[in-house]
């Protein structure tokens, strides 16, 4: 994590995003800048709750342990995102992890400023959120497990990789391949058999220490719809 010196960016963020509408201008004077590299976290699950922050760039992966050690993906998430909106204002501990996956920026709000500058248009902002962000998850939590192998891990690459890149430059560390197996609920066998089926197809390709994605739209075809970012929500 480094903290970014740059208050033009900060305004110019606060624009694109229409955080100008919401944020009193208390809170404005208070937000701080920060860069995350991929796999950098920007809370871990159980810790106690210090900022919330507004991601205005890159993709974030959201993901819980269970008490027996076990991972789940909840979901992936790109600008504008919020983390840890629920825990400052309620004062609880992180309820996930919440990792970069490419480099991140975030417009980060310490929770002590809280207490001292909140108006009604930003209260009414942070409710939409969580209630936006309950309803989600639960949608996430409880359908996204329904989908087959095939689907979750195409949905699952899809979100790993450039959107723009292809080829050698589509290129996934087998660190994070590894991990896909719990992140989506089914076996490592279960998972090396179907990346498999994506190899013969052409979609993926194993390279020395990577996957590399060859045909990213014949991978979506796959996913159908990228459950893990766009998923369904009836």
């Amino acid at each position: 994590m480094k903290k970014l010196d740059e208050p033009e960016r900060i305004n110019q963020y606060l624009d694109e995003f229409g955080l100008n509408a919401v944020l009193p201008d208390a809170l404005k004077e208070r937000l701080v800048l920060y860069r995350f590299e991929p796999d950098e976290t920007l809370c871990l699950q159980g810790e106690e709750a210090q900022y919330i922050h507004f991601v205005v760039q890159g993709k974030v992966r959201v993901f819980t342990n269970s008490t027996d050690g076990k991972t789940l993906l909840v979901n992936f998430t790109v600008p504008l995102d919020v983390i840890g909106e629920i825990e400052c204002l309620s004062g609880k501990v992180n309820l996930n992890t919440v990792a970069a996956v490419s480099r991140v920026e975030s417009l980060a709000l310490h929770k002590r400023w809280l207490s001292q500058s909140v108006d009604a248009a930003f209260l009414r902002f942070l409710l939409g959120l969580v209630t936006q962000k309950f309803y989600s998850k639960s949608v996430s939590l409880s359908k996204n497990l329904l989908y087959p192998v095939e689907v979750r891990l195409a949905s699952y690459l899809l979100s790993l990789s450039d959107e723009d890149a292809a080829g050698e430059n589509g290129k996934i560390s087998m660190t994070n391949v590894k991990d896909a197996a719990s992140m989506i609920g089914t076996s490592y066998r279960h998972l090396n058999r179907v990346l498999g089926q994506f190899c013969q197809a052409g979609l993926v390709e194993r390279g020395k220490g990577v996957l590399i994605v060859k045909d990213r739209k014949r991978l979506t075809d796959v996913a159908g719809v990228n459950i893990y970012e766009n998923g369904d929500q009836t």
